[in-house]
């Protein structure tokens, strides 16, 4: 696998395709999280001795495996979001507990300290550490579910006019809105 070149706006991977390669994914997001976020990802597998067929079934395979990573990112993210709504709720309640518990022994109290430092912690955690990082997933993760598969049989310099790169943003764009009603309706 090799190559990768910016040019106009436009992010385009250029692959040759050997079939010992089997890292394919990892090669993508690292290119793709090189690039800057405004440019598309056009993946241009360069090959000349694949059928319709196979082509047909690497596009659907890589398509659907990015697609597949998205999901996964997503229930990842909706379950961390479930986890800091319930830190917060608790470390609401354990600073009204504290305030509250001028009365109480000292061993409750001491407690009550614990946990509200505990739950503070982790969601200062979320909200500073671990909630970028899901944030940046999750954006590279869109980014790879809406790449474009082309096949070449060889190395061409991509010459693409400023009318082929609007096709490939309204194409771009129309693949995330039915993505996007497609989630909302299940």
């Amino acid at each position: 696998m090799n190559g990768d070149v910016t040019e106009g706006g436009n992010h385009y991977v250029n692959l040759y395709l050997n079939r010992n390669h089997w890292n394919l994914e990892d090669y993508v997001k690292v290119i793709t999280d090189m690039t800057p976020p405004d440019c598309p990802v056009v993946l241009n597998i360069i090959c000349n001795n694949l059928s319709q067929d196979e082509k047909d079934i690497i596009e659907d395979t890589i398509l659907d495996d990015f697609a597949y990573n998205l999901g996964l990112v997503e229930k990842e993210e909706k379950r961390h979001m479930q986890s800091f709504a319930l830190m917060t709720i608790g470390l609401i309640i354990s600073g009204i507990l504290l305030w509250i518990s001028n009365a109480m022994a000292e061993v409750p109290r001491e407690l009550l300290y614990i946990l509200f430092w505990f739950l503070g912690e982790n969601l200062c955690d979320y909200i500073f550490l671990s909630g970028y990082d899901m944030r940046k997933e999750r954006r590279l993760s869109g980014r790879l579910a809406s790449v474009k598969v082309f096949f070449s049989e060889n190395y061409e310099e991509p010459h693409y006019t400023k009318n082929d790169v609007d096709v490939l943003f309204s194409e771009i764009e129309k693949d995330i809105n039915e993505t996007i009603q497609n989630s909302e309706e299940h």
